[in-house]
């Protein structure tokens, strides 16, 4: 007899209702999770599979089972596991998603307003850089140079000077009754200033008149628009060979910046000329500096690069010169070359300043330069034939000197309150140490050598100051050697 058994559902439908519940949990969610199996074989490894179900209905997965079935042969179907914890992860990743994008918007308007923040601080920054320049700019050409003229009688440890005006005035009113004692024992170098070479009468009166005296004096060859360095070497050596050819000491007169290139080369090479030197003069030089350079050529004010570009065109291009030459004249160029240099005062030292005349009547006097020599020109003769050739003749030329330094005379005192000959004030030409002269003339800076066309017989010439200057250098000269009472 058989014994009833009850009857179970075998495994396998077992397995097939977990996967249908699986297939349609699947389905309800919309996602296709992975189902991964394992196989433990019998050489310890384990085998893991994984099977993606097919989106489809449940009766094409039944159609597919046969397939599925062989598959489960291979592997352990206790070991299926069900990864249902991708499913489950899926809603709160969308829900943080949801969540954080407000706070990725929020974030990105943050940076955004900290840029255009950040670009409207560094606007404000720059405009704000550019008006403080430009107020600096326009102040400092505002200012100019009232903070350096007269600098030499405020630097520490300058030597104080000496007025020898009463003895200058008494030496020019006995060369002027005809008493000349200048002696022959020097050689007189006369040093020409800037723009020198374009005025071929520079010192030329005063050249003449010393040499019909029977005295020893020329004009040196220098390039009146280089630097002052260059022009101290070229002293230097014209010097010594007027000292070698002659055996005579020579006395320098120096007017402008031909006095500051003779300071210049006493000042380096005074080893060299402390034995061939009996003096120097300084007329009219900007020994301290000028206040025209300076304005011209000061970095930092408005209209610098522009003014700087126009006078390296007028002095380079036209002229032919060094634009060193001008700014050799400056005050930061002066004051440089002063505390490196030291100027020797062992040799008798004479500043010569004065002051122009700003009255409107100076305006019409014109100032001779050059002369100008006419070609030869067919003229028309009398008697016996038509024309006939004469020799050319000479034209003075004549430019308004004195009312253009009339005109900058004006403009310093306005400016500056200082008293100039329209181009060096009188406290920048006095040289520390020296003998100043001021003559009770009204002198412009290119009366000392040119001449006038309106001359007065009353008062003296350029080459009657220039006499009575090397007269007072050679008897401070004497003095120093004990050979004279000091004034």
């Amino acid at each position: 007899m058989f014994a009833w058994k009850p009857l179970l559902p075998s495994s396998k439908c077992i397995q097939d209702l977990v996967l249908r519940d699986a297939i349609r949990c699947i389905e309800n969610f919309g996602v296709t999770p992975t189902i991964s199996s394992s196989v433990c074989c019998s050489n310890g490894y384990t085998i893991s599979t994984s099977w993606k179900p097919p989106q489809c209905g449940i009766g094409i997965c039944e159609n597919n089972r046969a397939s599925y079935n062989t598959r489960e042969l291979l592997v352990d179907t206790r070991s299926l596991i069900v990864h249902a914890s991708h499913i489950t992860a899926i809603v709160p990743s969308i829900c943080y998603k949801g969540l954080t994008l407000p706070l990725y918007g929020i974030q990105y308007a943050w940076n955004l307003g900290m840029a255009s923040f950040r670009y409207s601080f560094l606007c404000i920054r720059c405009a704000h850089d550019q008006v403080h320049r430009l107020v600096s700019r326009v102040r400092k050409t505002l200012r100019g140079s009232y903070d350096d003229i007269g600098w030499l009688q405020h630097a520490p440890g300058m030597p104080p000077v000496q007025d020898g005006t009463s003895r200058f005035l008494e030496l020019l009113a006995d060369i002027r009754d005809g008493e000349h004692t200048l002696p022959n024992s020097f050689v007189y170098l006369l040093i020409p200033g800037l723009f020198s070479n374009h005025g071929p009468l520079y010192f030329v009166a005063t050249k003449k008149f010393f040499s019909k005296m029977g005295l020893a004096c020329h004009i040196a060859k220098v390039h009146s628009e280089a630097s002052v360095e260059h022009n101290a070497l070229v002293l230097k050596q014209y010097i010594e060979e007027i000292y070698w050819g002659s055996g005579k000491p020579v006395m320098l007169l120096g007017h402008s910046k031909g006095g500051i290139d003779a300071a210049a080369a006493l000042s380096l090479y005074w080893s060299n000329l402390k034995n061939k030197v009996a003096g120097l003069a300084l007329v009219q030089s900007p020994y301290g500096g000028t206040p025209v350079a300076s304005d011209m050529l000061r970095e930092g004010q408005i209209g610098d690069k522009e003014t700087r570009r126009i006078m390296e065109l007028l002095i380079c291009k036209v002229i032919k010169g060094d634009i060193r030459a001008l700014e050799d004249l400056t005050y930061e160029k002066r004051k440089e070359f002063i505390t490196k240099h030291e100027l020797s005062l062992d040799i008798p030292l004479i500043s010569f300043h004065s002051e122009a005349r700003i009255a409107p009547g100076v305006l019409a006097t014109m100032t001779q330069i050059a002369h100008a020599e006419l070609p030869w020109l067919p003229l028309p003769k009398s008697d016996h034939s038509d024309t006939c050739l004469v020799s050319g003749r000479q034209v003075p030329v004549m430019i308004p000197i004195s009312a253009a330094m009339a005109v900058c005379a004006l403009h310093l005192q306005l400016r500056y309150g200082e008293k100039s000959d329209g181009l060096v004030t009188c406290r920048d030409a006095q040289v520390p140490g020296s003998v100043v002269v001021r003559p009770n003339m009204k002198l412009d800076h290119a009366w000392m050598v040119y001449s006038s066309k309106k001359k007065n017989p009353t008062e003296p010439d350029a080459r009657e100051m220039c006499e009575a200057l090397l007269t007072l250098l050679v008897e401070l000269r004497n003095m120093k050697n004990g050979l004279e009472q000091p004034l």
